[in-house]
């Protein structure tokens, strides 16, 4: 693990984080593939672009807000701006998620855009993007895995070290290695299917099962002081998992008849 990139002699010491410049590169390497595609397909880049800006920010303030809400709900009676303070941490990928989807499709409409095709051409940057954040989290010890029963090939044993977030010497599941190389393949299989999709919206939905399903089984494999429980059966980013799982369920049904293409793009 790295925690700590480096620091910058200025301002009475500033800390560059690995896990936020991984987070930073993820978007980078998300925007770099999203201008690659929207140019493959014959869309406005400086379109896509602007919508880009949105998407961001709404994903920066989405994963904050869902985590308050999970996990510190009370914090919100005494401060409802702790909402929006992004810089005490806190922050959860599938919040990340919904904020720039209600956003994404609120901005798509309003500038009355394909919405099911900009779908399509943002669904295989969001698991590239997520892959790494999730090596940022290895660097970090956040989000780690619970104690597995001995050591052994697969597991993670971090060291002490302030900065993390991880319990060291103790050998655990790698759960976000777990996660992220489960996002790069999302990603490989989404950039290898689009030659073959039939209907607008179609990477969206299968992107949305896959990675509901990574998620529902790594979170057994996460530390059960972090998964949230909900009435002690599944943690939140598993209900999260299962109405994902619904949501893109109806959009194959719906756009399987309404999106249909009839020539490959």
């Amino acid at each position: 693990m790295y925690p700590v990139l480096f620091k910058i002699p200025i301002f009475g010491g500033l800390t560059i984080s690995t896990y936020g410049a991984l987070v930073a590169f993820g978007f980078l390497m998300g925007i770099l593939y999203v201008t690659h595609e929207a140019k493959r397909i014959g869309e406005d880049v400086g379109i896509v672009m602007d919508l880009v800006f949105w998407l961001i920010v709404s994903a920066i303030i989405g994963s904050r807000v869902y985590y308050v809400l999970v996990v510190e709900p009370s914090a919100v009676l005494k401060d409802p701006l702790v909402l929006f303070k992004i810089w005490y941490g806190g922050l959860v990928f599938q919040g990340g998620v919904i904020g720039a989807l209600l956003v994404g499709v609120y901005w798509v409409k309003r500038h009355k855009l394909p919405l099911w095709k900009y779908m399509d051409l943002f669904a295989p940057a969001i698991p590239l993007g997520h892959f790494f954040g999730r090596i940022g989290c290895v660097m970090a010890g956040c989000c780690s895995g619970r104690e597995a029963p001995h050591a052994g090939w697969y597991t993670l044993v971090f060291p002490a070290d302030p900065a993390s977030f991880a319990p060291p010497g103790i050998p655990l599941y790698p759960a976000q290695l777990m996660d992220g190389v489960s996002e790069l393949a999302i990603f490989f299989g989404l950039v290898i299917f689009k030659r073959w999709k039939k209907f607008n919206g179609q990477l969206m939905a299968i992107y949305m099962i896959a990675y509901a399903i990574v998620r529902f089984v790594v979170e057994f494999f996460r530390e059960p002081g972090s998964r949230n429980m909900i009435y002690g059966w599944f943690s939140a980013a598993q209900m999260v998992s299962l109405l994902m799982v619904v949501f893109a369920l109806w959009i194959w049904i719906r756009n399987s008849k309404k999106e249909r293409l009839e020539e490959k793009i």
